[in-house]
């Protein structure tokens, strides 16, 4: 669009105060009356960078090992392959010492950390000085385990419990088990999952300790060690090599692989080194190594039996999904949409059932272990002032989509309490809350977006709160990112669009202000100026300045200035009141589902103010918007008193005011044709303050 050579109005400006129509005033505020702007850029940010991680393919039949491991002795083979390989962990002698003493120790941590290992070698060790063998036992039930009754003296038994064993059952469990041992002189390691069984084990139980896992980096080359120790020169060092590649990190997308990942990695990095696989097939099977992680936690929760018994294994599924939403947030707003999602899965599996909340639960810690998480200290911004937090993450960037996409692809049964706990976050007015719900609910409509449409965005959509509304479009907006799902998303809100619902026509607007859902920033554009019809210019002047903070503003420069000399007024009024909304409209609050870096250094000022300094070649058409505002007699009052406030603004910062004192000549005068004489007065009386 090419911008007019005269945007001007005479016919307006001249007429009598009585025949101009209504005069414009200055937008105050977005659809949500300032609901989700302040710290809605930050928010928005982190969203998309932990839920969208370019996946790639990923090899999911690169399976672990079989498990559970079968009972019975443990083979001598194997035991000589752990000798040689197993990294004594931290505190390997004190739990030796003490399993000797007490002839039972329980090691509390995570599957996949090498607790199994390190209870063999440490059973193997004792059986050496015994002359006894090592045997594995199988789980029966809280009153013991199978195989006991075979107990040999100076053998040694492993026997893991269920992660979802009930803390209640598991202290006498272990009670019985160490006299039994005790009584018939053997050793017993018990491998308790995380959570609060062990958090209670460990606080009540001198028996019980705290495994900690040994270096990923250490079992990934003592297995490399093993695995090519008879090939030829050279492929231990490439093999090493190529672990140590930023591509392969960025496939495995873990902080750091636990033991059991490390040991499958170095299968794969012997295989890539000795040429039989190829590079892209290493990165896919290291790109499932969040996936299988994500699979094994809900096949854990599986089968949660009834309530209340099945409530911890209901939370922890909770806690992961929330994680996957909350990713970085602060620690209380994860664990509050933690909670509710909790009620919601306990609801659904038992209507009869109304859960309630444990009020001194486990340390935060050992929850947030169950989960591969961690917390630290955040930072929350609230626009104009930033506030420290407890935050939590996943130790791994893609272990987030990860556990979203397994919960929602694999279990069917899981997207009805999915789905009402986004809808019920999505109606929270903290932008802290409902973007990344809005966000996670969009990524979950471009997966399904039958299922997601009912479920998540008409809904939300049709409802009379507009925070939920705002929710919808950017959800909609967000699933449009997917190509298949795009023009699907366009038809629904060209329907809206046109039709008669006011709050569809309003979500439509606003999905438009993303600039993505029909395909290009000037079809956005397009559809908004339709829009104009239908709106008083709120709701629409809003997007396009969204918009405008976007990638591309001088496409939507170029549009405004055409849409000044159209013969209709709703698209004139537009273009004013989206001048207006660039000149008092704080950077920040017009994010976007998209990366506008030149804009980051400015995200506290204005606008307009930002755009002359990270664009200066959008100074011309900016000028030539903002000096029609100031002739047209139907915004000039409004335009003068943007103007005003915009260079007060200005004045108590001097970067901002040296850009607009470059910018300020360009407005005072276009050729010919004056600036307003009291829009003049009022600038030079406000220069003069300064």
């Amino acid at each position: 669009m090419s911008a007019p050579e005269d945007v001007s109005a005479p016919e307006e400006v001249n007429a009598p105060a009585q025949s101009r129509g209504r005069r414009l005033e200055i937008p105050q505020g977005g659809p949500l009356d300032g609901a989700g702007q302040p710290g809605g850029a930050r928010t928005a940010r982190e969203a998309r960078a932990h839920l969208h991680i370019a996946y790639g393919p990923a090899r999911l039949c690169a399976d672990p090992a079989p498990y559970p491991l079968p009972e019975g002795p443990v083979p001598r083979e194997e035991l000589a392959r752990l000798r040689r390989l197993h990294r004594a962990v931290p505190g390997h002698a004190a739990m030796r010492d003490h399993l000797r003493r007490t002839h039972l120790v329980a090691l509390c941590g995570e599957p996949g950390t090498g607790r199994a290992w390190t209870g063999l070698a440490l059973l193997a060790e004792l059986a050496e000085l015994t002359g006894g063998g090592v045997s594995r036992l199988g789980y029966a039930g809280p009153d013991g385990a199978s195989g006991v009754e075979k107990t040999e003296r100076g053998h040694g038994y492993l026997l893991e419990l269920p992660a979802d064993q009930a803390d209640v059952t598991a202290e006498p469990l272990l009670d019985r088990l160490r006299a039994h041992f005790a009584e018939h002189e053997a050793f017993c390691v018990v491998l308790v999952a995380g959570g609060p069984a062990a958090d209670r084990l460990l606080r009540g139980r001198r028996h019980a300790v705290a495994y900690r896992p040994p270096a990923a980096a250490d079992v990934l080359d003592r297995h490399l060690t093993e695995l090519l120790a008879d090939r030829p020169t050279g492929l231990l060092e490439t093999a090493r090599a190529t672990a140590r590649r930023p591509e392969v990190a960025e496939a495995l997308g873990l902080d750091e692989p636990r033991p059991g990942e490390a040991a499958r990695l170095a299968g794969q990095l012997a295989a890539h080194a000795e040429g039989r696989l190829s590079d892209e097939r290493l990165l896919e099977h290291c790109r499932s190594f969040a996936p299988h992680q994500a699979r094994d936690w809900f096949l854990e929760a599986g089968h949660p039996g009834t309530l209340p018994a099945g409530l911890p294994a209901l939370r922890a599924a909770a806690l992961r999904i929330a994680l996957a939403v909350f990713d970085g947030s602060a620690h209380s707003v994860m664990a509050e949409a933690a909670e509710l999602l909790a009620w919601e899965l306990a609801v659904t599996l038992d209507p009869q059932y109304a859960p309630g909340r444990p009020l001194f639960s486990a340390r935060p810690g050992a929850w947030l272990a169950t989960a591969r998480a961690v917390h630290g200290e955040g930072v929350e911004d609230l626009g104009d002032a930033s506030v420290p937090v407890r935050a939590v993450w996943f130790e791994g960037r893609r272990l987030a989509p990860a556990v979203l996409h397994e919960a929602w692809d694999a279990h069917h049964n899981l997207r009805g309490p999915m789905a009402r706990w986004l809808r019920a976050l999505c109606d929270d007015p903290r932008p802290q809350v409902w973007v990344r719900a809005a966000v996670a609910a969009g990524v979950l409509c471009a997966r399904d977006y039958l299922y997601g449409l009912v479920e998540l965005a008409l809904p939300l959509a049709r409802t009379d709160s507009p925070v939920q509304r705002m929710a919808a479009a950017t959800a909609l907006a967000e699933a449009s990112r997917a190509p298949e799902v795009r023009p699907a998303v366009n038809g629904l809100l060209h329907a809206w669009a046109r039709g008669d619902d006011e709050r569809e026509r309003e979500t439509a607007a606003l999905a438009h202000g993303y600039g993505l859902a029909a395909g290009s920033v000037a079809a956005s554009l397009e559809e908004l100026g339709r829009l104009a019809r239908a709106d008083d210019g709120r709701t629409t002047s809003h997007s396009v300045v969204r918009l405008l903070a976007g990638a591309e503003p001088e496409t939507v420069l170029a549009a405004l200035t055409h849409w000044l000399r159209d013969t209709r007024r709703a698209r004139r009024d537009l273009a004013l009141l989206a001048t207006l909304r660039a000149v008092t409209t704080r950077t920040s609050h017009l994010w976007g589902l998209g990366e506008v870096p030149e804009l980051e250094p400015y995200a506290a000022w204005p606008l307009a103010t930002a755009l002359l300094a990270a664009h200066p070649e959008c100074g011309s058409r900016l000028a030539e918007l903002l000096r029609a505002a100031l002739t047209w007699a139907r915004s000039a009052g409004a335009a003068e008193d943007a103007l005003v406030g915009w260079i007060r603004r200005a004045a108590g910062d001097e970067r901002q005011l040296a850009v607009l004192c470059d910018f300020l000549p360009r407005l005072a005068q276009d050729g010919d044709e004056p600036l307003d004489a009291g829009a003049a007065t009022r600038i030079r009386e406000v220069l003069e303050a300064l």
